[in-house]
């Protein structure tokens, strides 16, 4: 089993789940969150005073997967994701030693 962590932009999270769904993965945890990378934010004017917004909102998706769908999944998040922007995103791929399905106790090792 891999876990597939990905920070993408929030207006990609529609094609990511479409080009999930196409490739028959469907199980996935979304959340919205502040961070900043390399795009490092920028200032904005709000009633004559300047801002510093340096925490941008991106989404974080999480999949657990059997290891045969983890570069349908990559393949996937990146034709959603990809704009050729600074700011698409990172994909990052973890082991997962031990998984426990809490319905049935069924483990995967």
């Amino acid at each position: 089993m891999k876990l597939i962590i990905a920070y993408i932009r929030p207006e990609c999270l529609t094609p990511i789940k479409q080009a999930l769904y196409a490739k028959g993965i469907y199980t996935m945890s979304v959340t919205n969150i502040l961070g900043s990378g390399r795009q490092a934010g920028f200032t904005e004017t709000y009633r004559g005073v300047i801002m510093e917004v340096n925490l941008l909102k991106k989404v974080r998706i999480e999949l657990g997967l059997a290891a045969d769908k983890v570069e349908g999944a990559i393949d996937a998040i990146k034709a959603g994701a990809q704009t050729g922007k600074e700011g698409d995103g990172v994909i990052f791929v973890q082991d997962l030693p031990r998984t426990i399905r809490i319905r049935t106790g069924e483990e995967t090792l």
